[in-house]
Parts: structure tokens; sequence; C-alpha cells
């Protein structure tokens, strides 16, 4: 049976008369579940019933909300993208000295990965699909603009009071940055392993986190 023609067999489910309705508290509740359903049994596996099971209601709330299990993975995309980048926004880096400016961008973007392997595994699902669902969505696009305009920013601030040198791209510096991050997160069991090092423990992620914040400085300096 198609996803219309199973909607069309469960009628939307709507709050009874005299029960508080609180949508947004409801959807975010319903994109936290997926999120665990998601990460735990990828898009393809994934079922709307156990997401439904997670948040003890029933899968026509869900569909009622999202639609389809296609358009709620598309929407946790952009909930998981949404939260980085703003995020991003509030570190106040027009504030600082461009060198100060782009290692709290760095530390910052080594913590949000540690801490929300959610997000790198996500991440790397979308991924195996090629980024299908990612081009369906222009918000994280659109959101995505934020962090590299901030970076352009910081880079010519600091070429222009001579710190940076000339001629660097912002998005190959932020490539730089994510791609450090995100490998020891997605990578972390299978490297862990090969090499007998535990990518969790905390002089191992301050020593990371130095390396890059140094390598990045040097490699930008005038």
């Amino acid at each position: 049976m198609t996803i219309t023609a199973e909607l069309q067999d469960l009628p939307a489910e709507v709050p009874r008369k005299g029960r508080k309705n609180n949508p947004e508290k409801t959807r975010e509740n319903i994109l936290q579940a997926a999120i665990a359903e998601f990460v735990q049994q990828g898009l393809s596996g994934a079922r709307v019933d156990a997401i439904a099971e997670r948040m003890h209601t029933s899968k026509r709330m869900i569909y009622y909300y999202f639609g389809s299990k296609e358009q709620l993975y598309v929407e946790v995309l952009e909930k998981l993208y949404g939260d980085i980048r703003s995020t991003e926004g509030k570190l106040h880096l027009a504030e600082l000295e461009p060198r100060d400016a782009i290692r709290r961008l760095v530390e910052f973007t080594f913590d949000h990965h540690d801490r929300n392997v959610d997000f790198v595994r996500i991440v790397s699902i979308e991924n195996i699909h090629h980024g299908e669902y990612v081009k369906q969505s222009t918000a994280i696009r659109s959101m995505s603009t934020t962090v590299l305009d901030a970076l352009g920013e910081i880079l010519r601030r600091g070429e222009a009071e001579g710190v940076f040198r000339a001629g660097l791209n912002a998005l190959d510096v932020h490539l730089l940055i994510s791609s450090f991050c995100f490998y020891r997160v997605s990578n972390r069991n299978t490297f862990g392993e090969i090499f007998q090092i535990d990518l969790t423990d905390e002089q191992v992620k301050a020593r990371h986190k130095e390396m890059i914040c140094e390598s990045l400085l040097r490699y930008l300096q005038a």
C-alpha cells in the first residue's frame, strides 16, 4: 500500500476538545523520536510504527504533522543542520580578533561534533543516499551560507590586518575544519580499533582539538 493510500485510510488525528494542544512541542517530540529511529535503523530500515511507539502515539499523528516517513526524514536533516548553524550564529565571531575568531569556530565545531554523535550518523546515512534528501531542502542550503559568510568575513579581516595570507577560500577552510572534526567521530570505532586509541578519551580530545586549531592557524597565517 502506498503512503497516499494509507493516509486516505487513516483520518488525521486531531486533539480532542478540552485537551491542551501544543503543535510545536508535538512536532519537536516526533523529531526527537525520529532521530533516534533513523540513527539506529537508517532511512530504509526506520519504521513510522516504531517512531510512534517511541513517543507513545499513533502513526497517523505523525502523518498528520509530516505527511510521510521521507518528509519526516528531511525535516530531521533540517533540524540537525539548523541546530549547528543556529549556534554558530551566537558565537559573536565578528567581535573577536581574526585568529581568536578562527580558534573559537574550530573549537565549537570540534565540540559540537563530539557531543552530537546523532548529527554525524545522520549525515553519514544521508551520504549513503547520495545526498538525495538534502537536495530536497532549500532551507539547509540557505542556512549553510551563514557559516561561509561569517568565515569569509573573518578571513578578509585577517588579510586586511596582515595576519592571514591573501587568496583564502572560505569554503575550502570550512571543509578543512569540518573534515577533521567529522572524521574523528564518524570513524571513531574503526579508527579506534585499528590503531587501539580511544577517541573519546578527554586527553586525546584535548590534544586533537589543539592540533586542528594550530594546524589551521598555521595554514592561514601570512
